[in-house]
């Protein structure tokens, strides 16, 4: 089976760096749970990356991007979702159980993901990608299912809510991502940089209106430099790769970072290897596989159309320039209408209808 793309497109590359990072700051995470509360550490890990990127910015000297209102809305929308609602309660469920275990159940994100893409903004999918994601649903109910000894110490909201708070994080990071997708072609540092600065200072913010304190200036400084590479940097990639892939196919991408997750918890915080871990692993890395592994490509028509975003002269931007540009440049232009064939993501320059709702 074909690759849809090479290994080197610009979108695989970019959502699967973002993978990395934000899986290997899950165990980092629930490291740091022990020295503050979950709200005060999610309000560092997304102040962390919204000062770092913007010191980054300024240093580039990069100009802001031009949002109209209605990509203002659903910018808006995501900060909310992505950036206030869903890290507080990924480390209130981090706080209760294994960081393998939440790292594998965060799989979940690429499922709802893919779900409100194909349902609710119609992106294109195939039996190959469904059958995907309900192996990565078996994976993650068999992870959230309590074991029998442990239902003997406790009452059954004890033992499905940090589960059910790490679900319900992942439901509102996908509405996130979906909203995202809206202004996926803006400068992703200055989109990562808004929503880090945002919901930073209000997260941190109720924190301490809750009581929290800082922590010692080591682990504040720590947890900043977490919260930059794994929810900063990783989310700037992924707005590439949102851009280049479209929503469902990203997060196929990104859903291997709960794999990187379990395995820096079981390598540097020694947690068990059990075999719910390693059949769910297995159940998900199928699915992934399925992800993976997809071929589209068909004859399809570009319709008209006007939009700004940065980009290079190729097959879909072959207007010019008196006088002549070279390498990437952004401005306003127009694409005519074009009919050809070639493999393809839904991004944004292949958002049509397909024959059947594929």
């Amino acid at each position: 089976m074909k690759l849809l793309a090479s290994s080197l497109s610009p979108g695989v590359a970019a959502a699967l760096a973002s993978a990395f990072l934000f899986g290997a700051g899950t165990p980092l995470a629930k490291w740091l749970l022990d020295q503050m509360s979950p709200w005060m550490l999610a309000g560092l890990l997304y102040l962390g990356s919204g000062l770092g990127l913007f010191m980054y910015r300024v240093v580039r000297g990069s100009a802001r991007p031009r949002l109209n209102p209605g990509e203002m809305r659903w910018l808006a929308a995501a900060v909310v979702c992505g950036g206030g609602i869903a890290p507080v309660l990924l480390m209130y469920g981090l706080s209760a159980m294994p960081s393998s275990h939440a790292a594998l159940l965060l799989n979940a994100e690429a499922v709802l993901t893919a779900v409100l893409a194909w349902v609710v903004f119609k992106e294109n999918f195939d039996r190959r990608i469904a059958a995907g994601m309900v192996a990565i649903v078996l994976g993650a109910l068999l992870l959230s299912w309590p074991q029998p000894q442990a239902a003997e110490t406790g009452s059954i909201f004890e033992l499905l809510w940090p589960a059910f708070a790490v679900l319900l994080a992942c439901a509102f990071w996908a509405l996130d991502n979906n909203f995202t997708r809206k202004v996926s072609l803006a400068d992703a540092s200055w989109i990562a940089c808004v929503k880090g600065l945002a919901a930073g200072i209000t997260n941190l913010s109720l924190a301490f209106l809750a009581g929290a304190a800082l922590p010692g200036p080591g682990k504040t400084a720590i947890a900043m430099g977490v919260g930059l590479l794994a929810y900063g940097v990783s989310l700037a990639l992924f707005v590439v790769g949102l851009r280049h892939l479209g929503t469902s196919r990203a997060g196929a991408y990104f859903s291997t970072a709960p794999f990187v997750g379990a395995l820096f918890s079981v390598l540097f915080l020694s947690e068990p290897v059990t075999w719910k871990l390693v059949a769910a692993a297995m159940l998900m890395a199928f699915g992934i596989w399925l992800h993976l592994t997809e071929h589209h490509a068909h004859v399809h028509t570009h319709e008209v159309l006007e939009h700004e975003h940065a980009h290079a002269h190729d097959e879909h931007h072959p207007h010019e320039h008196a006088p002549a540009v070279a390498g990437g440049h952004s401005h306003l232009h127009r694409h005519e209408p074009v009919t050809h064939s070639h493999a393809h993501y839904p991004d944004a320059h292949h958002r049509h209808d397909h024959p059947g709702g594929h």
